[in-house]
């Protein structure tokens, strides 16, 4: 392996609290978070390489139900070369959510749109994937050639599969893994729905958010494997992508640890598998430039979100 290989940071976020308020941020428990993150803080945080690759592009992922924010993140993309691609958001609800769209794909920066996510995570309705006005906007989405991004928390697996058998036009990714339980060790239900999960071939998973689903403060590698192995055997390495879910992770370790981790978990694994994991995946998925893994890292200012 070169050191010029890439490492693609498949979900991270930013924020500038003095552009634009994270109403998020104000529960007591992310309080170590709440100020602003930029790209450059980004570049200065993730030093650690995996796998001897150091970070080389990443996917920027929204934070908040709010058009103006993805506008935001695309015109960054637009000026920052460490940004490959935007996760944005749209009201799938709304009837005029294929003209918002179009919006976004015709603004600055909307060549970096590459899929939707919607923080279902949040919603109470045990069907909210399934409702007709969401299915309509997620057929707007799959139409116009964009993804889509399921975040959802392991209890809502159920509707991650139902999408996927609804939908296998439409490229899906899991975030997060769907959420186990680390901490509770509750992961028999988990794994079961993700290898039906798995069973649909658009579908790719996000090994990303499992240290904070983990005791914060406790947590070891011995604690994230059993749910690497789940993974692995059920998507394979081919459809898995690396990410940070920087500057969340900040809240049980940050990205170097984490990056360390997935290092560690790595041991023994094939070159090809490594690629795939670190690079390939979310390259392909996202259509990240196709020999990102031939090049240098990035380098030059970056304007702030």
């Amino acid at each position: 392996m070169t050191s010029t290989a890439a490492l693609v940071d498949a979900h991270h976020h930013l924020w500038d609290l003095a552009l634009r308020p994270q109403p998020w941020l104000d529960d007591p428990a992310v309080t170590s978070i709440r100020r602003t993150f930029t790209p450059d803080d980004l570049r200065s945080t993730a030093t650690h390489p995996i796998a001897g690759r150091r970070l080389h592009s990443t996917v920027v992922v929204q934070c908040v139900a709010d058009v103006p924010e993805t506008e935001d993140l695309l015109a960054l993309a637009e000026e920052e070369p460490l940004i490959g691609a935007v996760v944005g958001w749209a009201d799938l609800t709304s009837p005029a959510v294929g003209d918002v769209l179009d919006g976004l794909l015709a603004g600055p920066g909307g060549t970096y749109l590459r899929s939707l996510r919607h923080l279902v995570q949040g919603e109470t309705d045990a069907g909210w994937l399934q409702r007709p006005d969401v299915e309509r906007g997620l057929a707007a989405v799959r139409d116009r050639g964009l993804r889509y991004d399921v975040l959802i928390r392991s209890h809502q697996l159920d509707q991650a599969v139902r999408l996927a058998e609804r939908f296998p036009d439409l490229p899906q990714v899991l975030n997060h893994a769907g959420k186990p339980s680390i901490a509770r060790g509750e992961l028999a239900d988990w794994g079961r729905q993700v290898r039906l999960l798995a069973g649909h071939p658009q579908v790719v998973c996000k090994v990303s958010g499992l240290i904070t689903e983990a005791d914060h403060g406790t947590w070891t590698t011995a604690d994230i494997r059993p749910v690497w192995d789940v993974l692995l055997s059920s998507f394979g390495p081919d459809r898995l992508m690396f990410g940070s879910d920087w500057p969340v992770a900040n809240l049980a370790g940050g990205w170097n640890r984490w990056a360390a981790t997935v290092d560690e978990l790595l041991t023994g694994c094939a070159e090809s598998d490594i690629q795939a994991l670190l690079a390939g995946t979310a390259s392909a998925f996202y259509g990240l430039p196709r020999h990102a893994e031939d090049t240098e890292p990035p380098t030059g200012a970056t304007q702030h979100t």
